[in-house]
């Protein structure tokens, strides 16, 4: 039994954040979960998990591992130069992600209303509407980056509608998400890292902005709710705690439903005879979702921390240790999925994944993104016929330690005659 984390091992060699594992992760992690299930890493200074049963033993017992360091664990030390920037800006509190009970659930009450399957449903027809905007804004072009185009603007504008924020904006949320990513990494240029630390707070300034405006004049949104609902408690939240919460919010809002979206498209296109299935059957688009977030983990890890000496697969983990769960590890399982590097829109496991997170923990949102994916992939089927891939270069995959989504998606089609 190891407790030693000097140890040689696999840990060594693991490095999401670059090739190849930036790009395909599996290989690593198919090895690991043969041969060293909980290795620890020490560039990061986390044990990673990575087997199913793992992931979800954790995951079920919030009191012996904590998810306040959730985003941060394993996150390098920032530049002193980083550090002043960020502290013109809002202190960081835990928020819904990094949280543990009671204050997770002050918290997570603020926001759940808006994400209730009756809140979900009445949003349809506006996400479908959109998306049908989106498309009509590409139809005859016949080629374009799908990511850049409709993956990533479709969910960005749902939640900020969800919120209360115009559309305009939608754009400088895709920037400062890009921005947030990069200052958690901490890597890069220095003077790129101050860029993108302005960004960060340009991001808080907007939405104390937004929200001390709805406090002067509400209106039917989500933001005017959380005010509301924040000034009834007692004590109410700080600005600086309802800041930390809205910008979870807004990220994990679009960035996962656009690595959803994409990761699903290009699935299909990689798959021709998935592709034909769902084509003949479209009542089979519920589950290629289910199946590409399987596949695709658009949350790739979350962090916990050891509350006590504990042990897990077989390895021994000192009290205050951070642990990396790999989900897309514990998603592509050879002991919980049969054959689970395929991808198969028939699967009958599919409901094994842990895609969306266990527990208290589990994420508020996969309804809506559940439901944008849906009619992303149906009024793409619909609308561009002979969808394809272009031969391009590699996509490119976001640089972060929980988000995995890939960069671009190059894709051409019939244009119809006019």
């Amino acid at each position: 039994m190891s407790s030693t984390p000097q140890e040689p091992g696999l840990g060594s060699g693991y490095n999401p954040l670059v090739s190849p594992q930036l790009e395909d992760p599996h290989p690593f992690y198919s090895r690991a979960r043969r041969e060293e299930p909980v290795f620890y890493n020490p560039a990061l200074g986390v044990w990673v998990v990575t087997r199913h049963e793992d992931i979800c033993a954790v995951l079920a017992e919030p009191g012996r591992f904590s998810s306040v360091h959730s985003i941060t664990a394993g996150a390098p030390s920032l530049p002193p130069e980083i550090i002043q920037v960020l502290m013109e800006g809002y202190p960081q509190h835990p928020s819904l992600v990094d949280n543990d009970p009671p204050a997770h659930g002050r918290l997570r009450g603020l926001v759940a209303k808006a994400f209730t399957a009756r809140r979900i449903s009445e949003k349809e027809a506006h996400i479908r509407a959109r998306a049908g905007e989106l498309i009509d804004g590409l139809v005859k072009e016949g080629r374009a980056d799908l990511f850049d185009r409709f993956a990533h603007p479709l969910p960005a504008f749902v939640i900020a509608s969800i919120l209360g924020i115009p559309a305009s904006e939608t754009r400088r949320f895709r920037r400062w998400s890009d921005d947030w990513c990069a200052v958690l990494v901490g890597q890069g240029p220095l003077e790129e890292l101050v860029t993108q630390a302005r960004g960060v707070l340009d991001l808080q300034r907007y939405i104390a902005a937004a929200l001390e405006e709805r406090k002067a004049s509400p209106r039917d949104d989500l933001l005017s709710d959380i005010v509301s609902a924040a000034q009834a408690q007692e004590p109410p939240p700080s600005m600086a705690e309802l800041v930390g919460m809205l910008m979870q919010v807004l990220f994990a809002g679009h960035e996962t439903t656009a690595g959803l979206i994409a990761g699903a498209v290009e699935l299909l296109l990689h798959h021709p005879e998935q592709m034909k299935a769902v084509r003949s059957d479209p009542g089979l688009i519920p589950a290629a979702v289910e199946e590409a977030v399987r596949m695709t983990s658009p949350v790739t890890a979350m962090a916990r921390t050891a509350v006590e000496d504990v042990t897990l697969g077989g390895v021994r983990i000192p009290k205050g240790a951070h642990l990396r769960l790999a989900f897309a590890s514990a998603n592509r399982d050879e002991e919980r999925f049969h054959e689970p590097q395929r991808f198969d829109v028939r699967r009958a496991d599919v409901k094994n994944h842990i895609a969306f997170g266990q527990g208290i923990h589990f994420c508020i949102g996969a309804p809506l993104a559940r439901l944008e994916a849906r009619i992303a992939l149906e009024l793409l089927l619909q609308r561009l016929p002979g969808l394809r891939l272009l031969p391009a270069p590699s996509p490119g995959f976001l640089k972060s330690l929980t988000i995995r989504r890939i960069e671009r998606l190059d894709v051409e089609w019939d244009v119809p005659a006019s």
